[in-house]
């Protein structure tokens, strides 16, 4: 009996958990709804104004524009990662985290750690990577609980301002570019200083633009806009991931629930039997006895 009681026990727990599963795999449909939307109607705007920088990428020669295509000698390096603020979504963080470290300790490998500083979009990033050994950037870490385009803009600001004023020499952006609900794809994107040689690989054939007022000033307020679009939809990629592979993690914990609770009910009902067939065998026996 109390090996039934037991198992009785297990199948309320394992229903209990499936009915957790099932919600969050719910919720997580819903809000990858919403995600997906957004990062479908931001894209062609961000892949629109890669082409049109393709396009003009050979006018940078102004000292304002120059400072966003600059090589400088790799000394400091800023790696932003993009990790979601809660667990129970698969493989997601664990990929990011997994590019990160090999993003250090081999692209990276002729840097001092102490060099190397993490910003952290994302709770789970820090958690995972704080025993990096490099410098741990925490300003950001609630970004994806305010993410609207003018609090993104004015982190993307921060990054530029970072790297233009020479505190970094190359920033770089980790994180899960969203495919579809089943399938995301680990990114590592190098923001600044921007690649030349990505940006024409973009470009169409070439426009005859007219530029009013002049190119300088439509390129100073151009190529800024491009890189935030670009922060932006790197963020709006990792929560629509964030949620299809948590929807799919929860589907596939509700799917193994069940079978589990199918399981636990077949060796209830064996047990039971079991426990039924004994005790009228002992009537039996007793009877006999007596008989005899």
């Amino acid at each position: 009996m109390a090996n039934l009681k037991e198992t009785r026990t297990r199948i309320a727990s394992v229903s209990s958990t499936q009915q957790i599963t099932k919600a969050m795999k719910l919720v997580s449909a819903t809000k990858l709804r919403r995600a997906q939307t957004a990062i479908t109607q931001m894209r062609p705007y961000a892949s629109k104004l890669k082409v049109m920088l393709g396009n003009l990428s050979g006018s940078v020669e102004d000292a304002s524009l120059a400072k966003y295509f600059e090589e400088h000698e790799l000394k400091k390096v800023l790696i932003v990662v993009m990790t979601s603020d809660r667990g129970l979504c698969g493989a997601f963080n664990s990929n990011v985290v997994k590019r990160v470290k090999q993003v250090v300790t081999i692209k990276y490998k002729d840097i001092p750690r102490e060099n190397i500083t993490l910003l952290y979009c994302g709770k789970k990033g820090y958690d995972l990577l704080s025993k990096l050994g490099c410098n741990n950037d925490l300003s950001h870490r609630d970004m994806f609980q305010r993410l609207e385009a003018a609090e993104v803009f004015n982190f993307a600001q921060t990054l530029l301002e970072r790297f233009t004023s020479r505190e970094f020499d190359r920033i770089e952006i980790v994180y899960n570019q969203f495919k579809n609900a089943a399938t995301q794809i680990v990114t590592e994107e190098r923001l600044l200083p921007v690649d030349l040689e990505e940006f024409n690989s973009k470009s169409g054939p070439n426009a005859d633009y007219i530029f009013e007022p002049s190119k300088v000033e439509i390129l100073g307020d151009l190529i800024p806009r491009s890189l935030k679009t670009q922060v932006y939809k790197a963020l709006l990629d990792s929560f629509a991931s964030e949620h299809g592979a948590r929807m799919v993690a929860m589907d596939k914990a509700t799917e193994n629930a069940g079978d589990l609770m199918k399981a636990l009910r077949l060796a209830y009902n064996q047990a039971r039997q079991a426990a039924i067939t004994k005790e009228l065998s002992e009537i039996v026996g007793g009877a006999a006895a007596l008989n005899g």
